[in-house]
């Protein structure tokens, strides 16, 4: 968190000092050209030092820049220069997604630029030929705008795969592990539980038929029955070790909080709820469930801008039904193309023989269903319909 809010306040400097610079060269051009007044210099400096705003507040930033800077076109009727702090607002409204209104503060300020200078300065082909440069500079500004919102947006695609990538093959290669442990487990427990328990057998039975005779027990007899049992003892210890699926402790449905404040933390509006009667879960379970909703509530940042989503967890007598819905850009209908998420999700579930829908909302956005069948006569503790709230941080 330290690290992030030292890149933000770098990134404020930054920005800061970029408004001023456009400023002191919007300024020094009007000096040159005329000697503006104390209303002009108020006007070009709301009209820069608003852009150090623009990655918080980019439509803001664009409306007060062309406004003050339409206010002093109309005021001074300035050369083209005056339209720099416009474009470079456009250029961020693009970057940030808001083509519609970058092009339409593009517009409106050619247009008043235009209408005002005809009015107002004699010189019609001198008036249409900065008009043209200025249309230039502003498709330069909303391409370029837009070129960048996408080379952003394909470098966090590619880092994201990345992550997605390693998960992956640190789960299968957990996944090829706990494979190999059990067929071990198997292995030993046909091979050798059923020769010890042979040998653990014949030796008390020949111990009994001894006792019985009334003769003396072989001291070898004896050893050989306490060793077989110690051995039985130990291999079982040993099996009940293989067969333990390794999972990560944090990774549970007990950490559900954990992980939708971790969603908060990121942007997302997120609301979760527990109905019916809460129940411990066995490990694979509450694994499998706790992946599922992460992996949603990433693809919800990923794909969804961090819209507002809606988790429900519902405990009923034989299954856990989770759902993650979210309000995002996502229309029914829409074809979605399963990526690596959707699949390992669809796979954990087939598992545990569950069934997963995973689609388009009815009313838009996107909408994952999970049931997990639970094994009856699980001991029960009473919570019903608990509710945990929060809005994006």
């Amino acid at each position: 968190m330290r690290v992030q809010g030292d890149i933000d306040r770098r990134a404020l400097l930054l920005d800061t000092a970029g408004a001023a610079v456009i400023g002191a060269i919007v300024i020094a051009a009007a000096r040159a050209a005329s000697s503006p007044d104390v209303l002009d210099l108020l006007l070009v400096a709301a009209g820069s030092l608003a852009l150090a705003a623009h990655r918080r507040a980019p439509r803001t930033v664009l409306a007060v820049t062309t406004l003050s800077m339409f206010a002093y076109v109309v005021h001074a009727h300035p050369g083209s220069w005056v339209a720099l702090p416009v474009v470079v607002a456009v250029h961020a409204a693009a970057r940030s997604g808001h083509r519609a209104q970058a092009i339409g503060a593009g517009t409106l300020f050619l247009l008043g630029y235009f209408v005002v200078l005809i009015v107002a300065v004699p010189g019609v082909q001198d008036t249409v030929e900065r008009t043209l440069l200025l249309l230039g500079w502003f498709l330069c500004a909303g391409v370029t705008g837009l070129i960048d919102k996408n080379w952003q947006a394909y470098l966090r695609q590619t880092e994201q795969r990345a992550l997605d990538a390693e998960r992956t093959r640190e789960e299968t290669a957990l996944r090829r592990a706990g494979e190999e442990r059990l067929r071990i487990a198997r292995e030993l427990h046909d091979s050798l539980t059923h020769s010890i328990s042979i040998v653990k057998l014949q030796a008390g039975v020949a111990v009994h038929l001894a006792r019985k005779r009334g003769t003396e027990v072989e001291p070898a007899l004896l050893a050989i029955q306490e060793a077989s049992g110690e051995a039985m003892r130990e291999l079982r210890s040993t099996l009940e070790v293989l067969r333990t699926d390794v999972l990560d402790p944090g990774t549970g449905l007990d950490r559900i909080d954990e992980l939708a404040e971790r969603a908060r933390a990121a942007g997302i509006a997120l609301v979760v709820t527990v109905d019916g009667v809460e129940r411990p879960l066995p490990a694979d379970i509450g694994g499998a469930a706790y992946r599922i909703v992460q992996e949603a509530l990433t693809n919800v940042a990923r794909h969804a801008d961090r819209a507002e989503t809606t988790v429900r967890l519902l405990y009923t007598d034989s299954a856990l039904e989770l759902r993650v819905d979210d309000r995002g850009p996502c229309l029914p209908g829409d074809r979605i193309t399963p990526g690596t998420g959707l699949t390992g999700m669809r796979e954990r579930v087939a598992a545990l023989g569950g069934t997963l829908e995973a689609a388009p909302g009815a009313h838009g956005g996107f909408s994952v269903r999970a049931e997990l069948p639970l094994e009856p006569g699980m001991p029960t503790e009473s919570r019903v319909s608990v509710e945990s709230r929060g809005s994006a941080g």
